[in-house]
């Protein structure tokens, strides 16, 4: 709580027994606080409006809460204007880059979020897996916990051996590559080659036994060699999303033990073997049946999760294992957290799956079986070339400060079109709209928190004291208020799981920015409101800069 929700629940003790929580009023001009006495109704047999009204006439106002009054069934409060400035800036201008930050905890979690396969194509859909996970790692961490990024790779199966069949028969004449275009188009002609022959199936399961067995020490080493190709090619996507990882999970580490415990669950009588396959039958849970090891022994996902789940908690001493998967793997996971339940999994309870849709263009929905995507390198370039146009309508600038400045918008425009919105709903992703400098955007935001670096490279130095009680027209305050409820909104999307939120406000501070910019000159000012003025801008850059890293965005001085 901040002085004042302290200085008005001090004052409600002697009048009421129970602790409400208090609200925020929808407008301004009704206060800064509100108490609903709907649920004393009962304690005290009257109707809320009558409780709310007595109560506003017995609490006296003081120093720091200077108005009290009575609004239909609501207790309204407004606090000191020159306090909640004094309060808000100077704390923000003393914490800079902690604003808003949590108490350490000693809770620690591992997020396991974007799951790139290797020897597939890394495109648009996922893009909103990782971007969402990466921020819901900066978000959880920034409020306390201790966050483990955990990414767990498909680098064997059915589609390595599809890779790898392709390869051999039809490109063996092609140089290996570290390229993401030519790595995810040999996958794409595999699938359509096998489309049109489904005889050839049978060639491609006889590679994925030998895979699995180890036998075949020339395909062994094909697979390793393109498996690091691939897993390069990744990094450099990665980076350029400004993500990484504490802790890289493979499918083929954990495709035995996943064979053990499949064998283990029969034993036991929890699995069995049908037509020559070991299945789990979940029927009676309404979740039908979940194929553990196919006819030839191989694992598919399911059998290597069931591993994974307890390594994760062996490895890394966690109390919460978090996966970030697309919706479309909804009934898999609930399949996967039974079946851990049924087998007295320890830490079953200790799991959570938050699940995201899909990203359409508006062509329609992507798939790397088909073809029918556009590759993150591809989508990438065609936004960063967008925003080359855009900076060089504005300056001429160094060819390389032009790459860097565009590939921020660029990575901005992705990441907020799609963390600003529910994870379950779908997106249609308009690359005009998204890198638009006007709008819910992205680039709208570092525009706001570059327009006021331009504002302190003008006026050649910061401000870190001034008479903030200049500081009352309804502009100044607005902007004010807002500062303030950073730390309840990050709050707020943590225990939600949602960057949406912070998402919202910050569009929300710069529009507020931009109206009080566009009303309020600064450096005109005389010295004194100029200096308070620069002061509160300075403040409103930082929760800028704050809030878009928790998104995984970076906030450039200039654009």
């Amino acid at each position: 709580m901040d002085i004042f929700e302290k200085e008005i629940k001090s004052m409600l003790k002697t009048h009421i027994k129970q602790d409400i929580p208090l609200e925020k009023p929808p407008s301004a001009d009704m206060g800064d606080y509100a108490l609903p006495c709907f649920v004393l109704a009962k304690e005290l047999k009257k109707a809320p409006v009558e409780i709310a009204k007595d109560l506003a006439a017995k609490l006296k106002s003081g120093k720091l809460v200077t108005k009290i009054e009575a609004n239909g069934p609501y207790v309204n409060f407004f606090v000191s204007k020159e306090t909640l400035s004094e309060n808000v800036l100077m704390k923000i201008a003393r914490q800079k880059n902690k604003y808003g930050a949590g108490a350490s905890k000693k809770k620690k979690l591992m997020i396991e979020f974007s799951q790139a396969n290797t020897h597939k194509a890394f495109h648009v859909g996922h893009i909103r897996g990782t971007s969402l996970g990466e921020s819901l790692a900066r978000i959880l961490e920034f409020t306390g916990f201790k966050v483990i990024r955990a990414n767990y790779q498909g680098d064997t199966g059915m589609h390595v051996a599809k890779w790898i069949w392709c390869y051999k028969k039809f490109h063996n004449k092609d140089k290996l590559k570290q390229d993401e275009a030519w790595i995810a188009g040999i996958y794409v002609d595999a699938v359509k080659r096998i489309k049109e022959n489904p005889e050839f199936q049978e060639e491609v399961d006889e590679i994925n036994r030998k895979l699995d067995s180890k036998e075949d020490k020339e395909l062994n080493e094909l697979w390793k060699k393109t498996r690091k190709l691939s897993l390069d090619a990744l990094e450099k996507v990665y980076r350029e999303l400004n993500t990484g990882f504490d802790k890289n999970y493979f499918e083929s580490h954990v495709e035995t033990k996943g064979k053990e415990i499949s064998k283990d669950l029969v034993s036991k009588g929890i699995a069995r073997i049908s037509e020559e396959s070991t299945i789990i039958d979940l029927e009676k849970y309404r979740l039908s049946v979940w194929v553990l090891l196919r006819k030839d022994g191989t694992a598919l996902y399911s059998a290597k999760d069931l591993y994974l789940a307890r390594k994760k908690f062996e490895d890394c001493k966690i109390e919460k294992s978090i996966y970030v998967i697309g919706a479309e793997q909804k009934l898999y996971f609930r399949q996967l957290f039974k079946t851990l339940e049924l087998m007295k999994f320890e830490h079953s309870k200790d799991l959570k799956v938050i699940h995201f849709d899909l990203i359409r263009l508006p062509g329609g929905k992507m798939s790397s079986r088909t073809g029918n995507n556009i590759l993150f390198s591809e989508f990438k370039k065609e936004l960063v070339d967008y925003a080359k146009e855009e900076i060089q309508k504005r300056g001429k600038i160094s060819k390389k400060e032009l790459e860097e400045r565009a590939l921020k918008i660029a990575v901005a425009a992705m990441k907020f079109s799609m963390l600003s919105q529910d994870p379950n709903k779908v997106i249609v992703f308009d690359k005009k709209e998204a890198m638009r400098f006007e709008g819910e955007t992205g680039p709208y935001i570092q525009y706001a928190h570059a327009r006021i670096c331009s504002i302190f490279r003008k006026h050649g130095r910061e401000v870190y004291a001034a008479n903030l009680s200049l500081l009352n027209n309804e502009h100044e305050l607005k902007l004010i208020k807002t500062l303030r409820v950073f730390p309840q909104t990050i709050q707020e999307a943590a225990s939600h799981y949602k960057p949406s939120i912070i998402a919202h406000y910050l569009i929300e501070l710069a529009q507020q920015f931009n109206e009080f910019y566009h009303c309020c000159p600064i450096l005109k000012e005389k010295k004194e409101l100029r200096d308070a003025r620069l002061l509160l801008i300075s403040c409103v850059k930082q929760v800028l800069k704050n809030g878009l890293n928790l998104l995984g965005i970076e906030a450039p001085d200039e654009m």
